[in-house]
């Protein structure tokens, strides 16, 4: 599926092919932790989904060790 999210820190919107259903998707906007409801997705696809940013913006805003 393709998610499409708006990065906070540099305000850019991206768009990821993700291995996700619709029903992940409705399951984790109820409520459900995203680690259980798509504990396939690494987890940089998972903070992508979350919050729309990527593993290199955050290497770039907390160092490559956060």
């Amino acid at each position: 599926m393709i998610i499409t999210r708006t990065s906070p820190f540099t305000g850019m919107t991206r768009a990821r092919e993700i291995t996700v259903t619709q029903e992940q998707l409705d399951r984790w906007r109820a409520g459900e932790l995203i680690q259980n409801v798509m504990p396939a997705l690494s987890a940089d696809d998972r903070e992508f989904v979350m919050t729309g940013i990527t593993a290199e913006e955050w290497d770039q805003v907390f160092g490559e060790d956060a």
